[in-house]
Order: C-alpha cells, then structure tokens, then sequence
C-alpha cells in the first residue's frame, strides 16, 4: 500500500532550502522529529493538516505553497 502523501515533498524541501534551515532545524522549529521531517521530505508520510500548518509557519509561507500544484483540466478534444 502506499503511503498517504498530503504535501509534496519536493516543495516540502525546496522552501526548507530557500528558508535556509536544515532538516535538523525545520524539524525543531515545527516540533517534529528528525526522522519525521526526514520521512516528509521523502514522500515515505504525509502530514496532517496540523503539521502543514506548523511548517508553514516555521517556513513563513501558506500551506498551499508546501501542496501538489492543482491539475488544470484540458480543454477541447482530442479529434
């Protein structure tokens, strides 16, 4: 079975990156183990919304920029 992945782990550590925080330290700032925050960046656990928000706010950001971008539905068909 796969894991439940609610944020995408890329973004997860492209912000990490940007914000300039380890994983160590992003972990520390969101209350989250290091194996936890480890496991996000990977795509191994999704996150709860509560721990979305608390990563959003130690990365200064908005949930939606830690998210899968939305799919944008092709228009016409395909003839």
């Amino acid at each position: 079975m796969e894991p439940q992945r609610n944020q995408d782990p890329a973004r997860v550590r492209r912000k990490r990156i940007e914000a300039g925080l380890t994983q160590i330290a992003l972990a520390a700032q969101a209350g989250l183990s290091t194996a936890h925050m480890s496991c996000i960046e990977r795509g191994e656990r999704g996150a709860s919304p509560k721990v979305l928000d608390r990563l959003a706010t130690a990365l200064d950001c908005e949930i939606a920029d830690l998210m899968p971008p939305l799919a944008v539905p092709v228009s016409g068909s395909a003839a």
